[in-house]
């Protein structure tokens, strides 16, 4: 069969139905951020309609390629919403990396609740619609600390398919044991070595800046060893679930620091069995599975509720 394009077209109308049909079946909000400049840019060609078909045709090609598309289909909970993590951090790098403030603008298109958090509540630089904003963000990050910071995320995180495996499946598993949770959506960002899990309703900001290793060189001089153990890739997942259970199931107001970390005991001995391994490991933990031990009837939800 032929394919036949009529050169009538506008241009333009080629690449918003693109634009149109991609949005439907990928759902990487970055990923058509990035579609829509090349297209911008190719429109600008000095060349006929036809030819520029083709150069986009080639360039989706390679970015499908470059992108690692995988058609299989993603995990998804057992209402059969799509588990799986959104990378906010790299149309934030794109806006750190062109300067442009257009850049900026389609953060707010596509992620405005994440864009707000993060410039508003995290960086405090200001309202997210202030006319300088931009200026701000970008010369936030000026800092060599904070450069060498960029440059580290994006390499030790520029693949994250194990960690969002490993999201998918201990989420399923909370699902399955807590029918009626709801299941967030999790997304990565960058931030200043600041919070490590942000909770906003439906929602789980994962600060890549805070998961660079134990020995990263400015953990070693601003976090304590304790504190470090716990600043590495694999601890994501623990700590995103920890955070959440506890925005679901808060600490007991009023009562004593024992009742307060025996409630967090509770909370980290069900990552452990949402994780299938020992994560945490404490007395807490142990008493908590000392308690489960003696009361097999106790639903996970029932663990978490009791004061």
């Amino acid at each position: 069969m032929l394919w036949i394009v009529d050169t009538s077209y506008k241009f333009t109308h080629f690449s918003n139905v693109i634009l149109s049909f991609l949005l439907k079946i990928w759902h990487t909000k970055y990923f058509l951020v990035i579609l829509h400049r090349i297209f911008n840019k190719i429109n600008d060609f000095p060349v006929g309609n036809v030819q520029k078909v083709y150069v986009i045709l080639v360039v989706l090609m390679f970015v499908c390629i470059g992108c690692q598309w995988q058609w299989k289909p993603a995990e998804t909970d057992a209402s059969g919403r799509r588990i799986g993590i959104q990378r906010f951090d790299r149309i934030e790098m794109l806006n750190l990396t062109t300067g442009d403030y257009s850049a900026l603008q389609q953060m707010n298109t596509y992620f405005p609740t994440e864009t707000r958090m993060l410039i508003e509540d995290m960086l405090h630089l200001g309202q997210v619609d202030d006319p300088d904003i931009n200026t701000k963000f970008l010369f936030f990050f000026q800092d060599s600390t904070l450069q060498q910071m960029l440059n580290d995320v994006q390499q030790q995180f520029n693949n994250m398919d194990d960690v969002d495996e490993q999201l998918s499946l201990a989420f399923k598993r909370l699902k399955e044991a807590i029918p009626d949770i709801a299941v967030p959506v999790v997304y990565t960002q960058i931030g200043s070595f600041d919070q490590s899990i942000i909770v906003s309703g439906g929602s789980l900001g994962v600060s890549l800046d805070k998961y660079l290793g134990v020995d990263y060189p400015f953990y070693a001089e601003h976090y304590s060893e304790q504190e470090r153990k716990l600043m590495h890739r694999d601890m994501i997942v623990p700590d995103c679930m920890s955070f959440y259970l506890l925005s679901i199931y808060p600490m007991p107001k009023g009562h004593t620091q024992a009742d307060r970390d025996r409630h967090m005991g509770r909370i980290m001995w069900t990552v452990n069995r949402m994780m299938q391994k020992q994560v945490f490991d404490n007395d807490y933990v142990d008493a908590a599975s000392t308690y489960m031990h003696h009361h097999p009837r106790t639903s996970i939800h029932e663990l978490l509720q009791e004061r």
